[in-house]
């Protein structure tokens, strides 16, 4: 099996902390196309994240095809979204995801953390993603040949950045999102 550790040599071996502060929404992107040896390695970093109970119900559609990334903005409209080369789909399996005893499901944690390993390995491989939420699901899963029974939980366009600056992204001060002990 291909792993990200075979790209050891092209790495930058960015520190945890030093690649999480790197990562960055990417919204213009070069026609330079990704090698399948990196897109293997971010999807497996994904396949690597964990889910609950271990029921991997996630997916993944790797989109390279221009005609059909070009025909995808019948779901999600911006201009930025179709320069990238490669466009991954985040799809769970409902079906086969841990459900907690009050109901509460867990398909959407699972795909979302999948797709949190998929971002970073790309930050760490050179890359630039953008985390894409606000899409029609319908059309994406009619172009893809998604099955009904499949959720799409989010999707990122793949690519080298195309950017002179990266602007600084504004993050919450910690103290305004821990409570110690008791809220």
């Amino acid at each position: 099996m291909f792993s990200g550790a075979d790209l050891r040599t092209e790495r930058s071996s960015l520190d945890l902390f030093e690649l999480l502060r790197k990562r960055h929404s990417v919204r213009n992107y070069q026609t330079r196309p990704v090698e399948n040896k990196k897109i293997l390695a971010i999807l497996d970093a994904a396949r690597l994240g964990p889910s609950a109970a271990n029921l991997q119900p996630c997916h993944f559609v790797v989109v390279r095809n221009k005609k059909l990334r070009k025909s995808m903005k019948a779901a999600y409209h911006e201009e930025w979204f179709l320069q990238a080369p490669v466009i991954i789909v985040g799809c769970v399996d409902p079906g086969k995801s841990w459900c907690r005893r009050d109901g509460e499901e867990y398909w959407k944690v699972d795909t979302a953390i999948a797709m949190q390993n998929l971002i970073l390995a790309s930050t760490e491989l050179g890359l630039g993603t953008c985390w894409i939420a606000n899409f029609d699901e319908d059309p994406v899963k009619k172009l893809l040949n998604v099955p009904d029974s499949i959720r799409i939980v989010a999707m990122t366009p793949v690519g080298y950045a195309d950017e002179k600056q990266r602007s600084a992204v504004d993050r919450k001060p910690l103290k305004d999102m821990v409570h110690w002990d008791k809220w």
